[in-house]
């Protein structure tokens, strides 16, 4: 049904299990009229009653009546306690407000620093998936308190805070292909820099920015953003002006700028060199000697493609190390590295080596949830077609199907 709508309407819809379930219960009675169209599709039902679904007050059946301090036990089942309806419908009547204070101080930017920190491993170790619904909800929250009263520097401070929150859910939201949602969120960031004066803030939500329009072919609007990343970048850390030209450089060579691409990760690696990892923002602490090599790798693939440079050269050498420095709570970006190199591989180099890496880079990402790395791989089958008719060739191609036919 999510297929059919994105073919049909263009737009992205995540209908899941929990949904099918309440649908089945009869806890939602009439859903939103694109599902509804949708599921007519995919389940040849000629109208809403065939599914069967009916037109109800706000879409849903009457709720049933509140519960009891202690739920009452099954009968049947001593020492069970039933709840009166499926447990996704019972915990969606529970409603939690959290007050904001009428003025924050600085244990409120402490408080929103922690949830981002907690967000932003989640999002590391498994994906968008459920990170980018919690985060969310943390984040509409955490907005709140833009408005409440505080000493200037705590102001400053807070605006940094959430706009930061807002860039991890934003990033979150990008890598389960939700793309609205995280331009929005992406802008919240952006303005919440301008509030908070923050340029390294500034800088970082642009480089993301940029990250996504690349992902989605607008190398023009791509360049544009890490370009006004760069401005005044006298402001941002030496670990943030090399994260910066290494976008920069990777925008270069997919754009068959190969020179003016080698130039700018010569000097990305300057910058590296020149790091003090105490003078880093809190969201840059991921940016560590594994993360360089995997994005100066990526940034240098279409140069050794471009070339057909032979085996080692400086893209293969820089993945396969950040493959093997990846810390583990980063399994995803050691995914990412170990499919481009399976990927590089397949083209420059022995694609037996090649399929050998690329299956175990499937392994890998078969736990987390990001649409980003099943696009990753099915580029890397797209680029071993050629030598689909070598049986590891052949299994890594069928592993590959096998899981992105699961995930959708």
């Amino acid at each position: 049904m999510n297929l059919y709508l994105w073919d049909t309407r263009k737009t992205h819809y995540h209908l899941d299990a929990d949904t099918i379930k309440r649908y089945e219960s009869g806890r939602v009675g009439w859903p939103g009229e694109a599902y509804r169209e949708g599921l007519r599709a995919v389940l040849d039902a000629a109208t809403d009653a065939d599914l069967p679904f009916r037109p109800t007050r706000r879409g849903r059946v009457p709720a049933p009546r509140a519960v009891a301090a202690l739920p009452a036990a099954a009968p049947d089942r001593p020492g069970l306690v039933e709840l009166g309806s499926t447990p996704a419908g019972y915990l969606a009547l529970t409603s939690v407000e959290t007050p904001v204070p009428k003025r924050i101080g600085w244990t409120d930017v402490e408080h929103v620093r922690a949830i981002t920190c907690a967000a932003a491993m989640s999002e590391n170790r498994f994906g968008g998936g459920l990170s980018c619904e919690a985060a969310m909800q943390h984040l509409r929250w955490a907005a709140r308190l833009i408005d409440a009263r505080a000493a200037a520097d705590v102001r400053d401070a807070v605006f940094e805070a959430v706009g930061n929150l807002s860039g991890v859910v934003a990033f979150s939201a990008f890598d389960i292909a939700n793309h609205d949602a995280a331009d929005r969120c992406f802008r919240f960031a952006l303005w919440c820099a301008d509030q908070g004066k923050s340029w390294p803030l500034r800088a970082n939500t642009l480089a993301e920015m940029s990250r996504m329009a690349a992902y989605l072919g607008e190398a023009d609007d791509a360049l544009s953003l890490i370009e006004f990343a760069q401005v005044r970048s006298d402001r941002v850390s030496a670990t943030a002006r090399a994260m910066l030209w290494t976008i920069r450089a990777r925008l270069l060579a997919s754009t068959g700028r190969t020179d003016e691409a080698i130039a700018e990760v010569d000097r990305a690696d300057e910058h590296f060199d020149a790091r003090d990892p105490s003078a880093d923002p809190p969201w840059l602490c991921y940016y560590d000697e594994a993360e360089h090599q995997g994005s100066t790798g990526k940034a240098l693939v279409p140069v050794a493609q471009a070339r057909q440079e032979p085996e080692p050269e400086p893209a293969a050498l820089r993945l396969e190390a950040a493959v093997r420095l990846q810390g583990v709570d980063y399994p995803r970006s050691r995914t990412f590295s170990r499919i481009r190199l399976a990927a590089l591989m397949m083209s420059t180099g022995d694609p037996r080596q090649a399929a050998s890496v690329g299956r175990q880079a499937v392994l890998d990402a078969e736990p987390l949830r990001s649409r980003r790395i099943l696009k990753e791989l099915d580029n890397l089958a797209s680029v071993s077609e050629r030598h689909s008719r070598i049986e590891d060739v052949a299994a890594l191609r069928w592993d590959i199907a096998s899981l992105t036919r699961h995930d959708t």
